[in-house]
């Protein structure tokens, strides 16, 4: 289903109608297999009936000089019963009303135009223009940049729409489908001319609400649920809209995909599950009622009879309002946040209806995707065309990429600098800048600018920016006339106020927000800015209550610059955080001056509760800085193995202490407390965590396509995936070993400044706002290791060196502390081997020192594996001679036999009831060096002498 919907991007615009329905391009077939008989434009009415087509022109572009290469004048013409009207090839069934020679329709880049308007306006040669536009695609059969000139005045937004031919064996076109509400978008699908088309929607959430039914009736009070992903346990909730309280609740077992039919009694209907007894009333609504249904992962117990709307966000949430009534904010906001609710008509109260999941939209939490329909409980959803014009259309680019905007993606429209105190009296270069986190042209449709004065918490400016658009870069600039560059909406100057006062965002589809409730509108707010002149701090608070609450209102310090100064975003892209902002050089339409992260700050120990059973194990992050360095621009980021991406990030309040020290934890002890989670601990057991400065986006933070920037991160995961996100590569990660200390156990930093280095991590014990526990001198033992090459059995019994480059120290002492660490299990880590020397002659690993510990336990733990696996050093035999393979190895599950010859003496291995052969030549060195070997037993033949029982290292 996935394969269809190829992915979506900005907004198309359309010109307003008055009427309900419209005319549009909702098929396009522009390239046939082989020679292109069957191309064919289908034009659609969503009144679904027959409609005059006067005054309509169809315009064909060429992308190779972006001119007109064929116009029809479509007056004269109508669409037939279903609202359908075709122009293609003769061989096109149904026979298109307007035939086309074969090859007419070019393949792109190009673009096909519908007009409306003078028709001897239009003609061919002629240039691309807007004037009259409807509706229109620009398209492609691969991904070009010839188109982008096109899509930027003909889909400002939306790039150019790609006929991908791999999706089908036989044909395929570009499909108009309905998205929610007044968006619509393009899929390839199988042709389908004058046929609705069949849409299909990707993937979305486990649970969604496919079919309801409301109102009186024999067959009413049922609801269905699609289920793609078996979840338990589930629970459907129905809610008071005015009361945003629960009514009803009951727990769902949901064991298998498809659909799943909930019936009341009297429904006559047979279904998987029946309602439970109890208040059903949000099912029968009434003019003066409103409610909403929602399913939740838990259990009733947790949605109680008369509790509020629970903070939990649903998997998937309906809400509705009765021709007579609204529901409150405080449930649209938490259930279908930035949604409108399913407005009923009095046809409820006459015998109900039935609505049904149809927009394509893969979101969840969203009442524009149902229609009025037939119902069809159990099976699959009746679904036809709205009846109304878009808004909007959304056109795909690439694959998976997000809808244009999608609450559940959380981004939006943010203020990115405000400019409201000008030096000197003119005031004539004041701005607010706008922004949106894709960094693209998007469509401000439904946008609100409003300007409120700190006196009385009142708008004194409320500015619609529907029909604008932002530049190429997401920037959009409202501000003085005398401003440059030139603001795309001019104000007067001195307009802007300069505090304590406050500009907030809002996305508001029913009107000015102003009008919508009382006070300080909440509906519909997507960010704001409080701010304040020198020693105003105290005032405008219910305006920092209402937009910013809990946060003082920002100060544009004129001190900060001698000619003038900005609030400007830097910090993260979280709307309504007044700590994201900071006073920088104005830069309208440009990116933000953002100073430089704080200097020296590491991570310094990371603890998990899942590392030990210790009754102190705690989970905390403990940063290291100099002494109170602000970290404010900084997010902590944890990863957990098996997830694609972070499962949380922290952007950080405070500043180190005066030791340096900033714990993250739930702990007394805690600088910064862990957000709330309702799984899981907040450190994994096996994961990473990253400190990162830069733009926090709600989904891709810390990960290299983003803004942000990777200061220090630290792995203790094997995963592949996580070790790509971090830029790091298997073996650069330290595990922490239970077995290594006694206490609760923590990962460590033992060296101040190296970021991004397992180098400087060992495990230890946790020691938060005090000084890490490290590997000690006064704890170490001697060693002394000569470890062979693979054996010839392909089998890796101990550390291949002979690729090692001799200007990588590092890779050999990590790699070395790996291998050491499997076969000690004592917590060995690089940090340890820092008085070791490590040396590789012909592939035979030489490892001579003193070892470290963190204490006489460990040390202990170090000493009893080399008398389990009988280690004894030997001497210089590793550097003084040469090695060869043996020609009589065996296997060993300790290590490998070497063969001594002519040039060599006794090497230094693990072996164990083996054979070592020496040449006749060799016998007189070896017995030479015969002393040296601890556990022997030989005899001498004629030409060579075997030794048994031969254990070394």
């Amino acid at each position: 289903m996935a394969a269809f919907l190829v992915g979506f991007v900005a907004l198309l615009q359309i010109v307003p109608v008055i009427s309900e329905s419209c005319l549009i391009i909702s098929e396009v077939n522009a390239d046939n297999p082989k020679l292109d008989t069957t191309e064919f434009v289908e034009l659609y009415h969503t009144s679904g009936k027959a409609a005059s087509l006067d005054g309509y022109t169809l315009v064909f572009y060429n992308g190779n000089g972006n001119v007109a290469y064929k116009v029809l004048n479509l007056s004269g013409h109508t669409t037939d019963a279903r609202g359908f009207f075709l122009v293609g090839s003769a061989e096109v069934q149904p026979k298109p009303a307007i035939i086309l020679p074969p090859n007419t329709v070019q393949n792109g880049p190009d673009a096909i135009v519908l007009y409306q308007g003078n028709t001897e306006r239009y003609s061919e040669k002629m240039n691309i223009t807007t004037v009259g536009l409807m509706d229109a695609i620009v398209y492609s059969t691969r991904q070009s940049m010839d188109a982008e000139f096109m899509a930027d005045i003909l889909t400002p937004g939306s790039p150019a729409f790609i006929e991908d031919d791999s999706v089908h064996k036989s044909d395929e076109s570009m499909e108009r489908c309905w998205l929610s509400s007044g968006s619509w978008t393009f899929q390839v699908g199988l042709p389908s001319p004058g046929q609705h088309n069949q849409c299909h929607s990707s993937n979305g959430t486990a649970v969604q609400i496919s079919e309801l039914r409301l109102g009186e009736g024999q067959t009413e009070g049922f609801v269905e649920l699609s289920i793609s992903k078996p979840a338990d346990p589930l629970v459907l909730v129905l809610l008071d809209g005015r009361t945003a309280t629960v009514t009803f609740s009951m727990d769902i077992n949901a064991p298998k995909e498809g659909l799943l039919l909930i019936t009341s009694k009297g429904s006559g209907l047979k279904g998987d599950l029946m309602f439970s007894s109890g208040n059903l009333s949000i099912l029968k609504p009434q003019g003066a009622s409103s409610g909403a249904l929602a399913v939740y992962a838990g259990r009733t117990t947790d949605f109680t009879i008369g509790s509020a709307v629970s903070p939990l966000e649903p998997l998937d949430s309906f809400v509705y309002a009765g021709p007579d009534a609204t529901p409150s904010a405080n449930l649209t906001e938490t259930l279908i946040p930035g949604r409108d609710a399913f407005q009923l008509s009095s046809s409820v109260e006459l015998g109900g209806i039935t609505l049904s999941r149809c927009g394509t939209a893969s979101w969840s939490r969203d009442p524009g995707v149902f229609i009025k329909t037939v119902q069809t409980p159990g099976k699959a959803n009746h679904c036809l065309w709205p009846e109304s014009c878009p808004k909007k259309s959304v056109i795909p680019e690439g694959t998976a990429a997000p809808p244009p905007w999608d609450p559940a993606s959380q981004q939006d429209f943010l203020l990115n600098e405000v400019n409201a105190d000008i030096p000197g009296a003119e005031e004539d270069a004041e701005f607010i800048e706008i922004w949106h986190p894709t960094g693209r042209r998007m469509s401000l449709d439904g946008i609100w600018l409003l300007l409120f004065n700190g006196h009385n918490s009142k708008p004194y400016r409320e500015i619609s920016l529907t029909g604008y658009f932002t530049d190429t870069r997401g920037y959009f600039l409202v501000g003085s006339d005398g401003l440059v560059p030139k603001p795309s909406i001019q104000l007067p100057p001195n307009t802007i106020q300069n505090g304590p006062d406050a500009v907030a965002l809002y996305r508001s589809t029913r009107g000015p927000p102003s009008t919508l409730s009382p006070g300080i509108p909440a509906e519909g707010l997507l960010d704001a800015v409080v701010y304040r002149r020198p020693g105003s701090d105290k005032e405008a608070r219910d305006l920092s209550d209402a937009l910013t609450p809990g946060q003082l209102p920002l100060l544009e310090d004129p001190t900060f610059h001698v000619e003038d100064e900005s609030l400007s975003r830097c910090n993260s892209r979280r709307p309504f955080d007044l700590l994201s902002f900071v006073v920088t050089s104005p830069t309208p339409l440009q990116k933000n001056v953002c100073p430089d992260p704080p200097v020296g700050v590491v991570i310094n120990e990371i603890s998990s509760t899942e590392w030990s059973n210790h009754s102190q194990q705690q989970n905390f992050v403990e940063l290291h800085a100099p002494p109170m360095t602000k970290l404010q621009g900084l997010v902590l980021v944890v990863f957990e193995e098996g997830h694609g991406g972070e499962t949380l990030a922290v952007p950080l309040t405070g500043s180190a202490d005066q030791d340096g020290y900033y714990l993250i934890g739930n702990g007394t002890n805690a600088d910064q407390a862990w957000p709330l989670r309702r799984n899981g601990a907040a450190v994994p057991g096996c994961g990473a965590v990253a400190l990162c400065y830069g733009s926090l986006r709600y989904s891709r933070v810390c990960q290299p396509e983003t803004n942000s920037s990777i200061i220090d991160a630290v792995a203790f995961t094997k995963d592949q995936k996580l070790l790509s996100i971090l830029a790091a590569s298997s073996g650069w990660q330290v595990m922490p070993t239970l077995r290594s200390a006694e206490g609760p156990l923590s990962l460590s930093r033992c060296s101040c400044c190296e970021a991004r280095t397992p180098l400087v991590w060992t495990t230890s014990i946790q020691t938060p706002h005090l000084s890490n526990l490290c590997p000690s001198s006064n704890f170490s033992s001697s060693v002394a290791l000569c470890l062979g090459p693979p054996g010839s059995d392909g089998e890796q019994h101990s550390l291949n060196c002979s690729g090692w480059r001799t200007d990588n120290s590092s890779r050999r002492e990590v790699e070395v502390a790996m291998y050491l660490e499997n076969w000690c299990h004592c917590g060995i880590s690089a940090l340890h081997l820092r008085e070791v020397n490590i040396s590789c002659v012909e592939g035979w690993l030489s490892v001579q020192g003193s070892i470290r510990a963190l204490s006489a336990r460990q040390r202990e733990l170090i000493q009893q594996a080399s008398r389990e696996y009988r280690s004894q050093a030997l001497g210089e035999g590793c550097s003084n001679h040469t090695v060869h393979k043996s020609v009589g190895e065996s296997k060993s599950s300790h290590g490998i036999t070497s063969c001594l010859h002519k040039q060599g003496g006794c090497r230094k291995g693990k072996l164990q009831k083996s054979s070592c052969f020496l040449s006749a030549d060799s016998i007189e060195h070896f017995l030479d060096n015969l002393w040296r070997i601890p556990s022997r037993k030989y005899e001498l033949g004629s030409k060579k002498i075997f030794v048994h029982n031969f254990i070394f290292i």
